[in-house]
């Protein structure tokens, strides 16, 4: 392993500690079901005259039930990377490296512990945490091998879509989202940051050693990747609208889907994702849902 990787892996370690645990640093009892959990913007139905119509309660809800199935889907993905770090304990080549995976793993526990609190002190919980997990996402999340070119696009992909809006969240929920949401979505942008830096890190590693031939053969796996996880997070399943009060939830999510506004929501959070996956030789698609 190269000594610019291992300054690296020592600093995030450095940064990670010492470890504040996201179950003592928030104030769950300032939690506001009167509040909005989402920016308007970042509700999967804003822009369409239906959505304007509605009152603003079943608006303020369906933003809640939306980010609780943001953060459900989340715990998903998490139990991914921690599986896979866990794996991976045993082929580590230096403390650094060691050390790292399992400040990682502390930080991804402490995050998935952190969205069940908010379901439990909420009473805001959707059927089913493993439900509807993307088929093609899941499988290549638990089975391709470690540390190949493959499994590091795999982990940079799945952690920057979700990433992205919990940044969007933090940025513009300012007076707009209740507080204990916005913070939440602080602290795991702070962590996140650590892990995002170190799977690019590690992609732009494996890529030196990726011909012209591999990326375009890797490509259609990326988009793959890529829509999978826009529509596992930013595209609600049809049973979060009806929990919201809004029924058929089917015809609900289809105007989601089609909506204009959307598209160019998702496409605004992720073009800098976009941007760096292009710069690496891989024609990416713009996503759609």
């Amino acid at each position: 392993m190269a000594h610019a990787e291992l300054s690296l892996l020592e600093q995030l370690s450095t940064n990670s500690s010492p470890y504040a645990d996201p179950l003592t640093r928030l104030d769950w009892d300032a939690l506001d079901l009167d509040r909005a959990w989402l920016p308007e913007e970042a509700v999967s139905l804003f822009g369409l005259p239906e959505y304007a119509a509605l009152p603003e309660a079943i608006r303020i809800r369906l933003s809640q039930y939306e980010f609780t199935g943001f953060i459900q889907a989340g715990i998903w993905l998490e139990a991914i990377f921690i599986e896979r770090l866990s794996k991976n304990l045993k082929h580590t080549q230096s403390v650094q490296e060691l050390a790292y995976y399992l400040h990682e793993i502390r930080e991804e526990s402490g995050h998935s512990l952190m969205f069940l609190k908010l379901m439990e002190n909420s009473g805001l919980r959707l059927p089913g945490i493993w439900r509807n997990r993307p088929f093609a996402a899941d499988f290549l999340g638990r089975h391709t091998p470690l540390n190949t070119t493959l499994f590091w696009l795999a982990v940079t992909i799945g952690e920057e879509v979700p990433d992205r809006l919990n940044r969007y969240v933090r940025t513009q929920g300012h007076d707009k989202v209740d507080d204990v949401i916005r913070q939440m979505c602080t602290l795991h942008i702070i962590d996140e940051a650590r892990h995002i830096a170190h799977a690019r890190s590690a992609l732009e590693a494996s890529l030196t050693h990726c011909g012209k031939l591999e990326r375009k053969l890797l490509t259609p796996i990326v988009n793959l990747l890529i829509r999978q996880f826009v529509r596992t997070f930013y595209l609600p399943n049809a049973d979060v609208y009806e929990l919201a009060g809004l029924n058929p939830g089917k015809q609900w999510r289809e105007l989601a889907r089609k909506n204009p506004a959307r598209r160019e929501f998702i496409l605004k959070c992720l073009n800098p994702t976009l941007h760096m996956l292009r710069s690496h030789g891989f024609a990416v698609a713009d996503p759609v849902l």
